[in-house]
């Protein structure tokens, strides 16, 4: 069998993108891990089917680079909707369904390759302080943690480690680790599923922000955030501890398509 798909890549957390509206494409998990694998495969953080949906413009499914269907994904879901218009939807403004609900996105500006889109994230209601680090659901559980010099982290080493303690083993969680600078945060991201630092992850810096806010007392308003794969920005209104309008808004970039037999 061969095996249309597009590459996209948000902020640096890359993925391969496959037009399923035809509703007859299976991928086994292992086949979805081997197109992820870097050496053996096409080589990616994750894969992403756009299906067809009744009342919306699509569905979009998500798996992990372990073959494993995953959590929300926001860089994921402002390259899947780069990768809706590319494939012929006649619209800039959409509204689409993933495992977590429904999600609406815009796209603010494109370009031959690169477009910029903002992604409505999930209302925020709860998240628990607890002594050294936070935890907090944006559409994917995500541990947050304030530190100096991040540049110097072992993220690979730390993050792998409080992945896989007692606590979170069964169930995974994803790792951040940030540092606070002038005008914005500095954000990494040890990645469930991926099993690796990835150079952007677009749920957890959502949550960085919301706790950051929460943190910081800020009710409204907007925050940058620096990731090693690129900016994003994280804009929000705060009611007690609850965060709503919560927008996601970065880059989603087409890098090639091609075929691949599998």
């Amino acid at each position: 069998m061969t095996l249309a798909f597009y590459k996209y890549e948000g902020a640096g957390n890359d993925f391969i993108i496959i037009d399923g509206r035809d509703e007859s494409l299976t991928l086994s998990n292992s086949i979805i891990k081997k197109l992820c694998d870097r050496k053996f495969g096409i080589g990616a953080d994750g894969l992403m089917i756009l299906r067809k949906h009744d009342d919306v413009d699509f569905r979009m499914i998500y798996y992990n680079s372990d073959g494993l269907e995953g959590s929300m994904c926001g860089n994921g879901g402002r390259c899947i909707l780069a990768f809706a218009k590319k494939i012929g939807f006649s619209k800039s403004y959409f509204h689409f369904m993933a495992i977590d609900g429904l999600h609406e996105g815009e796209i603010l500006e494109q370009k031959a390759f690169e477009s910029l889109i903002r992604l409505k994230m999930s209302d925020v209601n709860k998240f628990e302080k607890e002594s050294g680090y936070y935890l907090i659901d944006t559409g994917s559980p995500h541990y947050i943690e304030f530190l100096n010099n991040l540049q110097s982290k072992d993220v690979y080493k730390d993050g792998k480690e409080i992945r896989n303690n007692d606590q979170f083993r069964e169930k995974g969680i994803n790792v951040n680790f940030i540092e606070e600078s002038s005008g914005h945060l500095f954000v990494r991201t040890f990645e469930r599923g991926v099993e690796n630092e990835t150079l952007s992850c677009g749920t957890g810096v959502t949550a960085s922000a919301l706790v950051f806010a929460f943190k910081q007392d800020i009710k409204k308003g907007s925050i940058q955030i620096q990731t090693l794969g690129g900016k994003l920005k994280v804009s929000f209104e705060r009611e007690g501890n609850t965060f709503k309008n919560v927008w996601l808004e970065g880059p989603a970039t087409f890098v090639f398509k091609g075929e691949i037999s599998i």
